[in-house]
């Protein structure tokens, strides 16, 4: 289903894209065969709900059980594919609990297979966001046991570094060299093939284990923010709008809707902000320069997973929308 409508996607109005973002458009991808490559770098999506996935482990609400019902209505952990074709390299954006399906992803991206054997380069590199588990266990999988990748580049943060340094079984995949562990500074790009580079973003978050960054990724005609996870926009020592000129699309976290989700748990004090909050904040933006602002990160609770729902209408109608998995963001 990746790159079955590309070309449409950038020439439709905003609200046909929106609308578009059904259940069968916004399914799993799990296509059988590989896809043409593009000329241009592009991000691919490969997930876009909150670490526990879709249906999330050990829960039978309405949400999570429709998704064990109907597979078209499962969705894999937030996680970005950032390919440069003219070079055939792939750079994950977090890796995933969901790492071995979306790495079967990523070989379709790339038309190749591993020809009868495993594959102990399925990608170039991976960008670390932070230490909460839907961020980083994927990691593990490019081990000894598994993959057993060789000096796989690895970018964090010095103190996700040192964590991942320190702690097993983070630990053994840096004492065999499966990763290699690349230091990150905020504002520091990293220039990759293709006019192509990422640079890291301190944010707020609850930072028990590692701090936590957001990437400004930069193509040759386009600039993407990804901030899968964040604490209240109100925290944030400067802005967002400020932080967005010269973005033209933000990819953003969008775990709750509203405070009421999760019985029995403060929403608040988790810490994300509400989609509700994030298109007051942005509205201007969206309206007055044509920022294009989708929602990832999505917990179970949230009604907006459903494209039915009341949620996505209201946030169709203000010029927003929700990540769809599978989607290609050009750059």
């Amino acid at each position: 289903m990746v790159g079955r409508h590309v070309a449409l996607f950038y020439v439709l109005a905003p609200a046909l894209v929106a609308a578009a973002a059904g259940p069968r458009a916004t399914a799993p991808v799990r296509s059988a065969a590989p896809l043409a490559a593009p000329a241009a770098p592009r991000l691919v999506v490969l997930g876009t709900v909150q670490d526990g996935g879709l249906p999330h482990v050990a829960c039978t609400c309405v949400r999570c059980e429709r998704a064990r019902r109907e597979p078209g209505f499962r969705r894999h952990v937030a996680s970005l594919a950032l390919h440069l074709p003219a070079s055939d390299k792939v750079y994950l954006l977090d890796a995933t609990p969901d790492l071995g399906e979306q790495l079967d992803e990523v070989a379709r991206l790339r038309g190749r297979s591993a020809a009868g054997r495993v594959d102990r380069a399925p990608v170039d590199g991976v960008f670390l966001t932070h230490a909460h588990v839907g961020h980083y266990l994927g990691l593990a999988f490019f081990g000894f046991e598994t993959v057993h990748a060789r000096r796989l580049p690895v970018w964090a943060s010095p103190r996700m570094a040192d964590f991942l340094r320190g702690n097993g079984p983070w630990s053994q995949l840096v004492k065999l060299e499966n990763v290699e562990l690349r230091a990150l500074r905020a504002g520091e790009p990293v220039a990759l093939e293709g006019g192509v580079s990422v640079t890291p973003l301190q944010v707020p978050h609850r930072d028990e284990y590692s701090d936590t960054l957001g990437f400004f990724v930069r193509g040759p005609r386009r600039t993407v923010l990804y901030v899968p996870d964040t604490d209240s926009w109100r925290a944030w020592a400067r802005p967002l709008p400020e932080l967005l000129a010269g973005v033209d699309e933000a990819l953003l976290d969008g775990t709750f809707y509203s405070l009421d989700e999760l019985p029995g748990r403060d929403v608040a004090s988790i810490g994300h902000p509400l989609i509700a909050d994030t298109m007051e904040l942005l509205a201007p933006l969206v309206k007055s320069r044509g920022l294009r602002v989708a929602f990832t990160h999505l917990n179970h609770s949230n009604p907006a997973l459903e494209p039915e729902s009341a949620a996505r209408q209201a946030i169709a109608a203000r010029g927003f929308r929700v990540l769809a998995e599978g989607e290609e963001i050009g750059l």
